[in-house]
């Protein structure tokens, strides 16, 4: 070998052990490469207080790095791959569009990457990952899908609510993120919103004790790296809007808004809740983006509430823009082309005096506290081993437990339940009863949800299916004569929807009040074949169904179950008896929608077919 050409290798051999060492000493002391340390960089104090380490970043930060932490983004369309350096983004949220990758740690690892990014600022502060999980990681195909928040209402059970919510965080983070947008804590008055369902009850009481145990489940040790920040939404009275329209004026008192609909907030603020999100509703004509009193007075003062308080969806430029900023409204989701609009418009506006500082200062400080909280500037990156619990068994177990416990049992007559599993033969009718995306309804893989199977579920045919030892026969459009069948199942329902696409207008959209023409002709045919005939509404809200209830000799309210559809056929055939009482009154007739709310049992004189908390059992 030439000597000079050994020499030459053996130096730069010599460097590169040099520059390994170096690299592992940064990597040991800053717990990731990619992260360069503020403390160290900056003179922060480590060894102070979370709240004097902020007070001496907030020093230290421009007006641009300020306002980039109060900024939101989608990470796709929103943003380039330089604006997270060059616009200094603070969060970035997941929603409608295309997935992040291809399996979790597709998802994992463009997260990471954007975090990188974040990281190679001048101040290095870690980014926050949002999503829409709402009721499980429903926006990751094969995880689990626990019931919506009506029927985790129905199951009045805090600690199966706790402990679903404590799933829901950890594939959460397995996929990425560390913070959620959920629980909704609205109080519904009207089954015409279209977002009944995510809210778990129209009783007060009922609702603070289930946000208590739904943040204890999300947040526990918020620093661990299987819990996220939770979010209660929508501050407030979105459910209680005059004719259950979706972001349409709120008509009740400030006394009745503070005896009916803020006891949920001043639980959550007492568990700790990391994030708040604003409603699109108004009150006296005045948006609660931009309520102050609310917002401000109320909110943060008066009931001490130390987190974030996060817009909704465009809350920018859609309600007042900088108004909402005094407000207190602390960050924004400027999606869909308000990026620009939110950053440039707020710094002008504090140039000219119109935002003070300090109200910009209050904002970074809280979206920085939330960030020591969550650990994330030691561990700003998602753990790879957390992928493994996604949709684990027994997680699945779990979501089936809160299917069983969410049934409630309307109707009962003939002794016809349980079914009996050797019975000769179980017809089985309805095209939602082998349709797992129909039967776990809106925010389930799409904003609107699907209408057709995805990944790892069960459908509630294949649940009878299992348990039944004599003849199922699935006729899902009612087509044939069933007159030797021993009992019929009828599952009917709602197709899905979400957020104002959900709401019922009279007829301006699909969605009604009652069952379609179709679904009440499989419950009018069925009957007709002189067969026991249990029916099963999948539904986000009760529904006008007097005359399908009639017509049963057992009804079933089995809301909007989720993934694990067996937990139904192991309540009808014995396995379980029914538990499930109703979170919301049930509706008679049209006569209970004639005023601004449907039946509620805080108004006598609307009288409800089924009274909150009526269920059956056996």
């Amino acid at each position: 070998m030439n000597r000079l050409n050994y020499n030459a290798k053996l130096v730069w051999l010599c460097f590169f052990t040099i520059l390994l060492m170096f690299s592992n000493l940064l990597i040991g002391k800053n717990k990731h490469p990619f992260q360069i340390p503020i403390y160290d960089k900056f003179q922060v104090d480590s060894s102070a207080s979370y709240e004097v380490q902020i007070n001496q970043i907030i020093s230290l930060m421009s007006l641009d790095e300020k306002i980039g932490q109060m900024t939101q983004v989608r990470h796709f369309d929103d943003i380039n791959s330089n604006d997270v350096t060059d616009k200094f983004i603070g969060s970035v949220i997941h929603t409608q569009g295309p997935s992040p990758g291809e399996g979790a740690m597709g998802w994992q690892g463009k997260f990471k990457r954007l975090q990188s990014k974040a990281l190679e600022t001048r101040l290095g502060i870690p980014l926050l990952f949002a999503v829409d999980a709402i009721h499980g990681q429903n926006t990751y195909n094969g995880a689990t899908i626990f019931p919506h928040n009506i029927g985790m209402g129905a199951t009045h059970n805090p600690r199966l609510i706790e402990k679903s919510a404590a799933i829901t965080a950890l594939e959460t983070q397995a996929t990425g993120f560390n913070w959620t947008f959920s629980p909704c804590i609205a109080i519904p008055y009207n089954e015409k919103w279209g977002r009944v369902y995510e809210a778990y009850s129209e009783s007060t009481d009922l609702t603070s004790k289930l946000v208590s145990a739904s943040i204890r489940g999300y947040q526990g040790d918020l620093s661990a790296p299987h819990t996220v920040m939770a979010t209660a939404k929508h501050f407030i009275g979105d459910g209680s809007t005059d004719y259950g329209k979706e972001g349409g004026e709120i008509s009740l008192t400030m006394q009745e808004i503070s005896q009916r609909l803020l006891p949920p907030y001043k639980q959550a603020v007492k568990e700790g809740v990391g994030s708040i999100m604003v409603s699109f509703s108004s009150l006296s004509g005045i948006p609660l983006h931009a309520h102050k009193e609310l917002i401000m007075d109320t909110l943060k003062d008066a009931m001490g509430f130390d987190g974030i308080v996060v817009s909704d969806w465009k809350g920018y430029s859609r309600f007042g823009k900088n108004e909402i900023i005094n407000a207190g409204v602390d960050l924004i989701m400027a999606v869909d082309g308000d990026l620009n609009i939110f950053q440039s418009g707020l710094k002008s506006a504090v140039k000219s005096g119109q935002v003070n500082q300090s109200r910009i200062n209050d904002a970074v400080r809280r979206i920085l506290r939330q960030k020591f909280r969550l650990g994330l500037f030691q561990n700003p990156f998602p753990d790879p081993s957390l992928v493994s619990h996604i949709g684990k068994s027994s997680h699945r177990l779990i979501a089936k437990q809160a299917v069983r416990e969410s049934l409630v049992l309307l109707k009962h007559q003939g002794n016809v339940l349980p079914i009996k599993k050797d019975c000769k033969k179980i017809v089985v009718v309805g095209e939602h009863a082998d349709n797992v995306g129909l039967q776990s309804g809106g925010w389930t893989l799409a904003w609107q949800g699907v209408s057709e199977n995805y990944s790892r579920a069960t459908s509630i045919l294949e649940g009878i299916q299992k348990v039944a030892k004599g003849q199922v026969v699935y006729d899902p459009y009612a087509q044939y004569n069933h007159s030797d069948a021993d009992v019929i199942i009828v599952v009917v329902g709602e197709t899905p929807y979400a957020e104002f696409m959900g709401d019922i207008t009279n007829g301006e959209n699909k969605h009604q009040l009652t069952l379609s023409k179709k679904h009440q002709a499989y419950v009018s045919s069925s009957v007709n074949s002189e067969s026991k005939v249990i029916t099963i509404l999948i539904s986000g809200r009760p529904l006008i169904v007097s005359q399908q209830i009639e017509q049963s000799d057992a009804f079933i309210a089995a809301w909007l179950p989720g993934s694990e559809g067996d937990g139904v056929a192991e309540v009808l055939f014995g396995e379980y008896n029914f538990t499930g009482k109703l979170p919301h009154s049930w509706p008679k007739s049209f006569a209970n929608f004639e005023g601004k709310y449907g039946p509620n049992f805080w108004d006598e004189s609307n009288i409800p077919l089924f009274k909150y908390g009526y269920g059956l059992q056996y």
